[in-house]
């Protein structure tokens, strides 16, 4: 099963920063999912036991594992 992340960029991040943090994580074998619109981010998968390196980008505010909310 893939690994899945959300990654935020930056809030003063441009398009052109947020397109080669896209690149970046394409190159490190990563598919994009969704794409959001009110964040500066998008959500990328990675098949199991890729390592990337999305977190050392400076443009990257935040890598985060990407997880199913449950109410209760």
């Amino acid at each position: 099963m893939p690994s899945s992340y959300i990654i935020t960029c930056k809030p003063d991040a441009t398009d052109e920063e947020v397109k080669a943090v896209k690149e970046h994580a394409k190159e490190q074998g990563g598919k994009i999912g969704h794409e959001y619109s009110l964040i500066k981010g998008f959500a990328v998968s990675f098949p199991d036991g890729t390592v990337h390196s999305l977190d050392s980008n400076p443009h990257v505010e935040n890598v985060e594992a990407d997880q199913e909310v449950k109410t209760q």
